[in-house]
């Protein structure tokens, strides 16, 4: 038996721990951008929430306090 190996695909190289981490976030923000963007069409709720604070700016950020003041408590 012939220890020519021809033909056969060659061995990949290892990627670095960097490169791997690298590609799973460039993955990861491509996929969030893609929702956050789809979430922005007209009549989504991106939408809806960035005209309503855009309307009363005030109000939002009390609301998003109350909220916040809400899930703290829950903790």
């Amino acid at each position: 038996m012939s220890d020519n190996y021809e033909g056969l695909d060659p061995v990949p190289e290892p990627k670095s721990t960097v490169a791997e981490v690298s590609e799973a976030v460039k993955g990861t923000v491509h996929r969030v951008s893609g929702a956050i963007e789809a979430g922005r069409k007209p009549g989504m709720p991106l939408s809806i929430l960035s005209n309503i604070a855009r309307e009363a700016p005030l109000g939002s950020l009390l609301i998003a306090f109350l909220l916040g003041v809400a899930v703290a408590r829950r903790r």
